[in-house]
């Protein structure tokens, strides 16, 4: 019959809900499928380890775990760059704090100099000068030497760095002059 025959038509074109959930599922798993192997390609195309270094072998792809392990590598490296950077930083913003430091105080110097250009000329001789100076040599020296081992060369080095950011702070060589100048005064009067 007619019925009979629509139906017939009709079956191939019906889709069951278990076929609609299967193909669904399908889709789903290929669109993940194609959002990894994007990613992959991705990080194969941003991370500079993972370029092809031998072109003879032709265009072979990296495996999946090679390409995550050199981005790992690369970012660790990119991490501690960042570190050296941002310690580079700290270091030029303490040097440049020191440098402000002495501009003003070389400043006042010279405005002291030009308001009394002869004032303290001959007032202090050179024993006194010699005294100051040694008393702040004696007190570098003993810091220094409490603070420097000498038994290797790389030791030495590396020892005297750290002591120079320790005890060469503007504010610590400040601290230093003050007491020895304070020390000579009262030695003087």
């Amino acid at each position: 019959t007619d019925d009979e025959d629509s139906d017939y038509h009709q079956e191939p074109y019906k889709e069951s809900y278990k076929d609609r959930r299967r193909r669904a599922h399908t889709q789903a798993e290929q669109k993940r499928r194609d959002a990894i192997k994007k990613g992959y390609d991705d990080l194969q195309a941003i991370v500079p380890t993972c370029e092809q270094q031998d072109f003879s072998i032709g265009s072979q792809k990296l495996s999946k775990a090679i390409v995550l392990q050199k981005t790992i590598d690369y970012i660790q490296f990119l991490h501690k760059e960042k570190k050296k950077q941002e310690e580079e930083v700290s270091t030029l913003r303490k040097d440049v704090m020191a440098l402000k430091i002495m501009k003003v105080n070389y400043e006042q110097i010279v405005k002291a100099h030009q308001d009394n250009p002869n004032e303290g000329k001959d007032q202090v001789s050179d024993e006194v000068k010699f005294n100051v100076f040694q008393g702040i040599m004696d007190s570098l020296f003993q810091s220094f030497n409490a603070s420097i081992s000498v038994t290797s060369f790389q030791e030495l080095s590396a020892c005297v760095f750290s002591w120079i950011e320790e005890h060469c702070k503007p504010q610590t060589l400040r601290d230093v002059v003050i007491g020895v100048l304070h020390q000579v005064k009262s030695q003087l009067y």
